[in-house]
């Protein structure tokens, strides 16, 4: 088994670990991601040194985050933890302009915008999840970790965690293979896309937001939606709303003027945010809130490349 190597880390707020991390799990059974019952989280990523595997618990006495890691990549994970939990993430200038945001801020004060500092990690599982239901999105995203994943460096390989592809790996995948996951060929084809652009890609962290999203959407298979999904993700952007998702701005809207928008009214209620857009639109979901669902649910869909040969990028 690799070597364990730890650090501590102070931060200057009441860290809640798995409330800032919980959009990198995809689905309860995703195998890079794991929380246990006393809020001890373990993650798996592929570093630019390697893979790695990250577990984090939080000492409750003086609210240090403990940190400990395995595989090549352990050091680069190490290092990014602070990043990883939101000590990059600006706070300066949000002031909620509504009752329930702020109630939401003040319930969720041990939450910052995550930065992963991983694109392609981000892009991946955003374009397998483009315009199908999060069961079938994560259910492809299972399968395909635990086909062509590696096994998590350390202990957590040996309950079953997996680390992503590289992106020589994913553009292996067969097209077969890819359905088999339920991924029609429209959306893998996306992948194949972006992972070609792997290195390019990951040379958009540190860029303005505005450029990050052009360099995404430039990518064919890539929009707007997408494009927030990772930056929320890889780029820590507490701007990037997910304009383009079928409840957001519903919700959103319903939440905060009692009845549901579309991406423009959405985009005009939340525009004197700016740039904490996206903080708004996370700190209601961590709130639960979300208008009442009365009609059907999607059902889960067959994936023929044909069928799905018109779709917009998302």
């Amino acid at each position: 088994m690799a070597a364990a190597r730890e650090s501590v880390w102070r931060p200057s707020w009441p860290v809640h670990v798995h409330g800032t991390l919980a959009t990198l799990q995809r689905g309860g059974g995703d195998p890079s991601y794991r929380r246990e019952a006393n809020g001890t989280v373990w993650r798996t990523c592929r570093t630019p040194l390697g893979p790695a595997t990250l577990r984090l618990s939080t000492r409750r006495s003086d609210g240090e985050v403990l940190a400990t890691a395995w595989g090549d990549g352990a050091e680069w994970v190490l290092a990014g933890v602070p990043a990883l939990l939101g000590a990059h993430d600006d706070v300066t200038g949000f002031a909620p302009r509504h009752a329930l945001v702020a109630q939401a801020w003040h319930r969720h004060a041990g939450w910052r915008v995550p930065r992963t500092g991983l694109v392609l990690e981000a892009l991946v599982p955003a374009v397998i999840e483009q315009l199908v239901t999060g069961a079938e999105a994560f259910g492809a995203w299972r399968l395909l970790l635990h086909r062509f994943g590696a096994p998590a460096p350390g202990p957590a390989g040996e309950h079953g965690m997996r680390v992503v592809p590289t992106p020589a790996e994913w553009a292996a995948i067969p097209s077969w293979e890819w359905l088999r996951a339920g991924v029609d060929g429209k959306r893998s084809a996306t992948v194949m896309r972006v992972v070609r652009r792997a290195a390019r890609l990951e040379q958009t962290l540190g860029a303005p937001s505005d450029a990050v999203d052009r360099a995404l959407q430039s990518l064919a298979g890539v929009g707007v939606w997408t494009s927030a999904e990772v930056r929320q993700r890889a780029h820590g952007d507490a701007d990037a709303v997910s304009f383009g998702d079928y409840h957001v701005a519903k919700d959103i809207g319903w939440a905060l003027t009692g009845s549901p928008l579309d991406d423009d009214g959405l985009a005009e209620l939340l525009e004197p945010y700016r740039p904490h857009r996206y903080r708004v639109q996370r700190l209601l979901e961590l709130d639960g809130v979300h208008r009442p669902r009365r009609g059907p649910r999607m059902g889960v869909r067959g994936h023929l490349p044909v069928s799905q040969s018109r779709r917009p990028a998302r």
